[in-house]
């Protein structure tokens, strides 16, 4: 079943979940196709996705890397792959239902009608997250605060993994060119779309925290985060934005 839309989720170690989300995506109204991208998960999350990929024919694909290499060289190698294709709507989703599915479509329609990126956002309107403990939520809100003093930019949740992109933006940003691969992958990414002119949009969501496996996040990722800000902000006055007509 043809799709103009692709949602790019980077797995490691995601068995208990991988299933279920797939299925849950396959559900829903709108056809969405999966690109699931394994970073040689020794868990066997791989072997599951490929023993649907029959059921899903033509709308189910993986590719698998070797080792743990991050998740923004994750997302843009999904990019890539996306790129290469026909796709025009490219979504960013975790595989652990943080995210919900069914806002998959929200995001996609703030696309159709005026957006090039659309974020799905904790923030917007109060705080939306559910099962965090209270110093996580606190780290997380004060960040995209952080974030925005640091950079200048109006993103109420500048670290979000939740989004869609039309394809020209990915088209626009030289991916080649990213250079952090944690929380500061999401930050540069909103950032550089910004600094391209693009319209960014953020859309209500309700994030809950994962119930099954076990989360990524670490010290080093938010220390990554902490300094890269300043990094991306201090790089941009060295770097041409405009847009090739």
């Amino acid at each position: 079943m043809l799709s103009d839309s692709i949602v790019i989720i980077p797995t490691f170690n995601e068995k208990e979940n991988i299933e279920n989300i797939i299925r849950k995506v396959f559900s829903l109204p709108d056809v969405f196709h999966i690109l699931v991208v394994d970073d040689g998960s020794p868990d066997g999350t791989a072997n599951i996705v490929k023993s649907l990929q029959n059921e899903y024919e033509g709308m189910l694909h993986i590719e698998e890397r070797k080792g743990k290499l991050g998740l923004g060289t994750a997302y843009i190698h999904g990019f890539r792959w996306a790129l290469e294709r026909s796709y025009e709507f490219i979504f960013e989703m975790d595989a652990d239902f943080s995210h919900n599915p069914d806002d998959l479509i929200r995001l996609k329609t703030a696309c159709i009608e005026d957006a090039d990126l659309a974020i799905g956002s904790r923030y917007i309107r109060g705080v939306n997250v559910v099962n965090w403990p209270m110093s996580r939520v606190l780290m997380s809100y004060f960040a995209s605060v952080y974030v925005r003093i640091i950079t200048g930019i109006n993103i109420q949740d500048a670290t979000a993994g939740f989004k869609c992109y039309r394809r020209v933006v990915l088209e626009t940003i030289p991916l080649d060119k990213i250079r952090f691969i944690g929380y500061a992958f999401q930050i540069e990414m909103k950032f550089t779309a910004i600094k391209y002119g693009f319209n960014v949009v953020e859309v209500p969501i309700i994030f809950t925290d994962r119930t099954e496996g076990t989360s990524k996040m670490s010290t080093k990722i938010f220390r990554e985060a902490f300094l890269g800000v300043i990094q991306i902000k201090l790089s941009s006055f060295f770097r041409n934005y405009s847009r090739v007509r």
